[in-house]
């Protein structure tokens, strides 16, 4: 298979990184404006060849399928240019549903897949959540605290330079993006949202450093969900009781405990997992192996995707809610 991914910052390389080792006779292009990422990506083995625009990629390389890897507002007339070209896509996360109509509309018309990137959806802790409290069948409550100094987050470049600088995209907003999608496929539809936002910090941001969100899920659940960009150690802190069940997670596979006959008790999920030691150790690689051969299994028709545009709808709606909050 020729796969192309436009964009070759972090996300990118890593992309490229495990698709070659999903299936080291892949083949991979890169299409990035910058001249020193383009070489750095070659130069590095993890990519065949680059070029500065999709149109000369498309051309010279001939790829199979594509993946969009830049930043989120960019998304959408990426997406509709390459469903254009006749590539099946694979999407990161968008946070924002510009585009959605028109480009669902385009890959319906022309039976191509177009696919949405949801990480946490493919962690095995939250998959053994959302079965636990599906066994147990009864309603549960959940604190959830994500806090991320946002400085860290790229330390090789000035977090006002990149997207979450900016207030459609933001930390805040970024974080509920990738946690909202697996609560709500754990826990089901939110049919009622109260909001709180605040700023604590000196980083100087266009919107709120904090957030707290109360989630009354349609299933009964009910959910106390706080994100940040503060937090000088990177924290995802989740607990979930009902009478009868208690699950903690402290964000890695090395810290998911059940409470059983009296004492937490250690779940393994995994038995083995890879962490980037560039990255906070809630942060495994596991999931973004699952999630691109779930994507290749989807382009061979073996497999349907853990998430979608129209799923994700609902987790943009509730992102909105909290956005206008701290304009509010």
């Amino acid at each position: 298979m020729k796969l192309l991914i436009v964009g070759l910052g972090s996300m990118g390389k890593r992309r490229a990184r495990l698709a070659k080792g999903i299936d080291a006779g892949i083949r991979i292009a890169g299409v990035d404006t910058s001249d020193a990422r383009r070489a750095e990506a070659c130069a590095l083995g993890l990519a065949d060849a680059a070029y500065p625009d999709i149109p000369a990629a498309v051309a010279g390389f001939a790829p199979d399928a594509a993946l969009v890897c830049t930043a989120p507002l960019s998304h959408a007339a990426l997406i509709g240019q390459l469903l254009d070209a006749g590539l099946p896509v694979f999407t990161e996360l968008n946070l924002v549903d510009d585009g959605y109509d028109e480009n669902t509309a385009k890959a319906a018309a022309k039976g191509l897949p177009l696919f949405l990137s949801s990480t946490m959806l493919y962690r095995r802790e939250t998959q053994y959540i959302k079965a636990q409290v599906a066994d147990f069948g009864k309603p549960v409550h959940y604190i959830y605290h994500i806090g991320q100094y946002l400085p860290d987050w790229h330390p090789w470049e000035n977090y006002k330079n990149f997207f979450v600088g900016n207030a459609r995209t933001g930390g805040v907003r970024e974080i509920l993006g990738i946690d909202l999608p697996w609560l709500l496929d754990a826990f089901g539809p939110v049919e009622n949202l109260t909001v709180q936002v605040d700023s604590i910090s000196d980083l100087g941001l266009p919107y709120p450093d904090c957030a707290t969100l109360l989630l009354r899920h349609a299933s009964g659940a009910q959910g106390v969900l706080a994100a940040d960009v503060v937090s000088p150690k990177a924290v995802r802190n989740f607990e979930c009781f009902g009478d009868g069940l208690h699950l903690f997670w402290e964000g890695n596979p090395k810290a998911l405990y059940r409470f059983e006959n009296g004492e937490k008790q250690f779940v393994d999920t995994y038995g083995d997992f890879t962490h980037d030691p560039r990255y906070s150790d809630n942060i495994v690689e596991n999931a973004y192996v699952d999630e691109l051969a779930n994507f290749f299994a989807v382009l061979q028709g073996r497999e349907a995707p853990r998430w979608n545009f129209e799923k994700d709808r609902a987790a943009i709606a509730l992102m909105d809610q909290v956005q206008a909050a701290g304009e509010a």
